[in-house]
């Protein structure tokens, strides 16, 4: 038995320590982020935007846009939607600039030059993900460059290094035309049209070439076949810069669940597009429906401004287009968000991510008029029960990946060059 002192002791520092762990404050409740917090301190990353038209055809300054402008991109949309980075689409009309691809092609990137060069304080011209991370850290827009349609290249290899030289740093390998060296998925069904059954033997050689130069490999617009020849044929992870899920929307610009899957097997990524005919069936099925009445409408104004020069003939024929299209109902803003989750369910989280086509489509859903909404995407996903870190995969971090693992194949095919040119040099001699 302890000695009653001693006892008294032992009672009195249990009293004392328990009411100590009575009086200690609570630990508060760790909050999770908010979606607010959460988008605005990601790194958000574009993938694909038509503005570049606008810069070359319209003289549209971002900085300055005209009052009640509805574009999708400006800076001060870019900003109120935290968007760090965005690819700026090199796009050649291949009806209106036939036998001046490169001509077009070569003006649409200088515009891009231009408004960095005008406008030094909010954009930065980019060539690498070490460049967004720089533009990102001093609050610029980096301005990157994509060219969407092989047919830019004239087919020449030669081409394709030039243009890297000036920044191109991913190429879609077709448009809605087949080229002469992939198909198209806009044309496939078109039997005035010569196909290829996917790639050529030249369309494996540019793929090639473009793994070597570090310039990412873009599936979207290509057919289905052209698809599988570029996945094989890449020692690289390829992107689809604006493509969504064919499983939800039955559009053939769409993604199957076994392309979504391999391009995840393959450590892509897909950047999920916000045109309502790609994240809406019902949208795509009413616009489908006006098809014939809406072409008779366009054919039209084309004969109107047959004699006028392209960028003006275009200019008006799109209008009409878009008229058209504004007569069908805007569907719901879910509807990205389910494309972008489908996507993160089949291909994996690693491998989805955004690429708007702002400034490029007739109708987006309600809600998404600018680059100044992408915050509602965070909001949609967070309530999905998407984590913080799962969004800043899906708003960036993932393109950041593939753009730097495609560089890093680029540095070995180099490196694996090198001994051969010696050789080849010094059996020369």
């Amino acid at each position: 038995m302890l000695p009653r002192i001693v006892l008294c002791g032992v009672v009195s520092f249990l009293t004392v320590s328990s009411l100590m762990a009575q009086t200690k404050p609570a630990r508060k409740p760790v909050k999770s982020p908010t979606a607010k917090q959460i988008h605005s301190s990601s790194l958000v990353i574009d993938s694909h935007a038509d503005t570049t038209q606008r810069l070359l055809d319209d003289n549209f300054d971002m900085a300055t846009p005209p009052a009640g402008d509805k574009g999708n991109l400006d800076f001060a949309k870019a900003k109120a939607g935290n968007l760090g980075a965005e690819f700026f689409s090199i796009w050649v009309e291949p009806k209106e600039f036939k036998g001046q691809y490169a001509h077009r092609t070569l003006a649409l990137i200088d515009s891009v030059y231009q408004q960095a060069a005008k406008h030094p304080d909010q954009m930065m011209m980019a060539f690498s993900p070490a460049d967004i991370e720089r533009a990102h850290r001093e609050r610029k827009l980096a301005a990157l460059l994509g060219i969407e349609g092989g047919h830019s290249i004239e087919n020449d290899i030669h081409l394709l290094r030039d243009y890297y030289r000036l920044g191109v740093r991913y190429m879609t390998l077709t448009w809605s035309n087949t080229n002469e060296w992939a198909d198209s998925s806009g044309d496939i069904n078109d039997p005035a049209v010569q196909h290829h059954n996917g790639l050529t033997e030249f369309g494996k050689d540019v793929v090639y070439e473009m793994n070597r130069l570090g310039m990412m490999i873009d599936v979207s617009h290509v057919s289905d076949k052209t698809f599988y020849d570029a996945l094989l044929a890449s020692r690289a992870p390829v992107i689809a810069s604006h493509s969504s899920s064919r499983a939800l929307t039955n559009h053939p610009r769409n993604m199957t669940d076994d392309m979504l899957r391999e391009i995840g097997r393959r450590g892509g990524v897909v950047m999920v597009n916000y045109y309502s005919a790609f994240v809406d069936e019902t949208w795509r099925q009413a616009y489908e429906a006006q098809a014939k009445e809406r072409s008779a409408a366009v054919d039209v104004v084309a004969e109107q401004y047959k004699d006028a020069d392209p960028v003006t003939r275009y200019r008006e024929t799109d209008k009409i287009a878009k008229q058209w299209a504004a007569k069908v109902p805007r569907p719901p803003f879910d509807a990205i968000i389910n494309h972008i989750d489908h996507v993160a369910k089949i291909a994996g989280v690693d491998h989805t991510g955004l690429g708007s086509d702002f400034d490029g489509t007739p109708s987006m859903p309600e809600g998404l008029d600018s680059a100044a909404d992408l915050p509602k995407i965070t909001e949609g996903l967070l309530k999905r029960g998407y984590t913080a870190d799962q969004i800043r995969k899906i708003l960036g971090d993932n393109l950041m990946r593939v753009f730097k693992e495609v560089e890093d194949v680029s540095r070995k095919l180099k490196a694996a060059e090198r001994p051969s040119l010696a050789r080849q040099m010094s059996s020369s001699k």
